[in-house]
């Protein structure tokens, strides 16, 4: 048997601005493998470059490695927020990417991870992974919990990866003052949106996409490592 490898799916020129700038995850001309070209998802196999390929340690079994992939767009969101190990951290939506940031949170030593789940699957799922407190927005006033679970006006840092008008605006009520709201959920349209629930405390939005090569990495080493409990296997994302 051969070596165990991950395939980071990432199309890019590496001509353009934005790959010249070493962020190929937002390369003018990009895309996925297995989405945008280059051999479908579902091939029995398929030929991918060599660059595209980061080997697997012995110690991670392949259903673990399979997770790599959505961990890795994960570790780019955390990666991009500014996250101490005293930071209070929101995150709207308990999906597989949600649950995928819950891990990499505890990964950091996050000290409090609040997640905002209507599904009692995924509640339990969020729970089971490390979240230290899981609220049901259709129970719970959530910006009201997020001042009362943080002890302060809110989270330091919210990951919006519900992706509804309801969370946008939940995501820029919630956050505390100069707080960090992370765009994580990909839009299907416009939403409404007011800049003033932001400006009013000062907060930064911003927006990740995907993952480049170091987040994939950085997630195989930490798997490698154990720096997580749970890791999930596959069977937990297949049931969200």
């Amino acid at each position: 048997m051969g070596q165990n490898v991950v395939v980071q799916p990432t199309i890019y020129c590496g001509a353009c601005e934005a790959c010249k700038a070493g962020s190929e995850n937002v390369c003018y001309n990009g895309g996925f493998i297995g989405l945008s070209g280059g051999g479908g998802g579902l091939s029995e196999s398929i030929v991918v470059p060599e660059g595209a390929v980061l080997n697997l340690p012995s110690n991670i079994p392949l259903d673990v490695g399979a997770l790599v992939e959505p961990l890795s767009v994960a570790w780019h969101a955390v990666s991009a927020a500014p996250i101490t190990p005293d930071s209070v951290v929101m995150i709207l939506g308990g999906g597989p990417i949600g649950l995928a940031i819950v891990q990499c949170l505890v990964a950091v030593g996050t000290r409090k991870i609040i997640v905002s789940e209507i599904s009692g699957l995924r509640q339990r799922f969020a729970r089971e992974f490390g979240a230290h407190h899981v609220v049901c927005p259709k129970t719970y006033d959530i910006v009201q919990m997020g001042r009362v679970l943080s002890n302060s006006d809110g989270p330091d840092v919210v990951f919006d990866c519900a992706g509804v008008p309801a969370s946008l605006t939940t995501a820029c009520t919630a956050v505390r003052a100069r707080g960090t709201v992370v765009n994580v959920a990909i839009w299907e349209k416009e939403v409404p949106f007011n800049p003033n629930l932001l400006v009013f405390r000062e907060a930064i939005y911003t927006a990740v996409l995907g993952y480049q090569r170091q987040d994939f990495q950085a997630v195989i080493d930490l798997l490698a490592a154990g720096k997580s409990r749970n890791w999930p296997d596959s069977r937990y994302m297949h049931s969200c």
